[in-house]
């Protein structure tokens, strides 16, 4: 297969013939193409017209938000054993403390972190179900699991399912019927085993095609483009070194047609490169990967420390793009 790697830039002075990624806030004049065994580097104005339009065209707003610039979706996590916070406070307090910053706020009732053990269907309802109907219309809400009955119950505009929605055969179906948006995320194995021995023939390549196959089957399934949203999995079934390629190479995904989101907030791999054995201590890296994430045109960002990414952001805004 091939991908074609748009080099994303910001810089105020652009070329002429420069193309704008997805609409939003980076240009590109330069695409690297990957294939197997082989990449090479042309212009933008040598791309097969249907992949500039896949590369350029504007992503539908959703949930009324517009990708002009890039969303911040906040982590609430509704369990007792998140790898981050865990049981450490209450989801609804925490929910509207960091909601004056989201965009989104995505609740889970279900750790997925390595080694997690799975819940069971009530007791995950359980979880989501009080905290969700506390938080209707404060801002969009996605609702992270991988289970349709959790969807379904949830009240959800979002579903947000780490197996592409593999895990559970009714999941498409249930997402299609309930007209919600659906972030398709890439996963080797389950969270049990995922990080025993991951082994990719191209992590870029390999994630990028499993996401495309994913994508076909939600529209097959009745779920059109406008309303899927993308995410490389990082940490889900990967070494430091296939996260890092990943991240190196995120712009990639924009060839997919669909917003691309990026969790990379307080993971193992931040902690190892910058000595923070804490999650807790993991902000400034999370951070920065971030802001390496929007500087290919990543979409979303899903974080912990909303209000600190919330004045990074606006920091780097400014210092790009001149505007707030």
């Amino acid at each position: 297969m091939t991908c074609f790697r748009p080099i994303a830039q910001t810089d105020p002075a652009r070329p002429r013939g420069a193309l704008t990624l997805a609409g939003g806030w980076c240009w590109f004049a330069f695409v690297e193409v990957i294939e197997r065994g082989h990449r090479e580097v042309i212009a933008a104005a040598e791309l097969p017209e249907d992949m500039r339009a896949r590369l350029t065209a504007q992503r539908p707003a959703l949930h009324g938000l517009g990708w002009d610039m890039p969303r911040i979706m906040g982590i609430v996590n509704a369990t007792p054993d998140s790898f981050s916070d865990g049981g450490s406070y209450d989801p609804v307090a925490q929910a509207r403390a960091i909601a004056v910053d989201a965009d989104l706020l995505d609740i889970g009732g279900e750790s997925t972190r390595p080694g997690a053990a799975t819940v069971p269907v009530e007791e995950e309802i359980a979880r989501i179900r009080p905290v969700m109907a506390a938080l209707q219309g404060l801002c969009p809400l996605s609702i992270d699991t991988r289970k349709a009955p959790v969807a379904a119950a949830s009240g959800a505009q979002m579903v947000n399912d780490v197996s592409a929605m593999l895990y559970d055969p009714d999941m498409a179906a249930t997402v299609a019927r309930m007209g919600a948006s659906v972030c398709l995320m890439h996963a080797q194995g389950a969270p049990e085993t995922m990080q025993d021995d991951p082994r990719y023939d191209d992590v870029l390549l390999d994630v990028y095609a499993h996401l495309e196959e994913r994508i076909a089957a939600a529209e097959a399934a009745g779920i059109p483009r406008a309303r899927i949203v993308v995410d490389p999995g990082i940490g889900f079934g990967k070494t430091q070194a296939h996260n890092l390629a990943l991240i190196r190479g995120l712009s990639a995904f924009h060839g997919l047609g669909c917003p691309i989101l990026l969790g990379v907030s307080r993971k193992g791999f931040i902690g190892r490169i910058g000595a923070a054995e804490r999650p807790a201590d993991r902000m400034p890296g999370s951070v920065a990967v971030g802001l390496a994430g929007v500087a290919q045109g990543a979409q979303i960002l899903r974080v912990h420390d909303v209000g600190a990414t919330r004045q990074a952001l606006a920091l780097w805004m400014a210092s790009t793009k001149g505007t707030i």
